[in-house]
């Protein structure tokens, strides 16, 4: 029997059910987590300075690579930083060509959801679209994210030079040492493969069907989530 994917998966949730929950409840970090946590910006801002971008065929424009689990959300999540000129929810890092959504969603491809960022790097580095990418996943979990189990959910950062790949290692070790978690990071760090679009239908989603959209990102669990570790929804 196939599984749902996650667009079946949430049908039957209601935006009016968003005004049944509260958020009020989640308890933030402590002051001693959010002490340690100073140490990590400081890495986060080292990453800043030690990455250079991959160019795109526009000189003004440079590419990243994410997989945080549904697209939806990690698209919504860039698209809502200055300097982001687009974010295009997709598949990468599998072993066949032109997969569907369906077929990605089989678990079969190898594929994993992922986002392609196109970015002004004069106006955002990639250092930040780092620090964005670590507060939208629990990168604790492996083979899935929240509700969403398979690894056709994993994350990873996929970079497209040497620089994104030391960012992007730097800031891992800078969040595992910061002491945030209590259980290993296992967000993967792999060089970026061929990207393949999802169909129209699943771009921009968070402004197509914005009540299912919010829906979907609060009962996966993944807003709550976002709220207790972070202190922001």
């Amino acid at each position: 029997m196939r599984r749902k994917s996650c667009l079946e998966h949430w049908d039957i949730l209601r935006p009016s059910e968003l005004q049944t929950k509260s958020l009020d409840n989640l308890s933030s970090t402590s002051t001693i987590k959010d002490m340690t946590m100073s140490k990590w910006f400081l890495a986060v801002i080292c990453v800043f300075m030690m990455s250079t971008p991959a160019q795109s065929q526009n000189s003004n424009q440079a590419v990243a690579t994410f997989a945080g689990g549904c697209f939806w959300c990690i698209e919504a999540a860039f698209e809502k930083v200055d300097g982001v000129i687009s974010a295009v929810s997709g598949f990468t890092d599998g072993h066949t060509e032109d997969p569907t959504y369906y077929e990605v969603g089989s678990g079969q491809t190898g594929h994993t959801e992922a986002v392609e960022v196109i970015y002004d790097p004069t106006k955002v580095k990639y250092g930040q679209l780092l620090n964005v990418f670590w507060r939208n996943i629990d990168p604790t979990q492996k083979n899935g994210q929240f509700a969403d189990k398979g690894t056709q959910y994993r994350t990873g950062i996929y970079y497209h030079n040497d620089d994104q790949k030391q960012a992007a290692e730097a800031s891992k070790q800078a969040l595992e040492d910061s002491g945030k978690f209590d259980k290993p990071i296992v967000v993967e760090i792999k060089p970026a493969t061929k990207f393949y679009p999802a169909d129209e239908k699943h771009q921009d989603y968070y402004k197509k069907s914005p009540g299912h959209y919010q829906s979907y990102h609060f009962f996966s669990g993944r807003g709550p989530y976002i709220k207790k570790v972070w202190g922001t929804k």
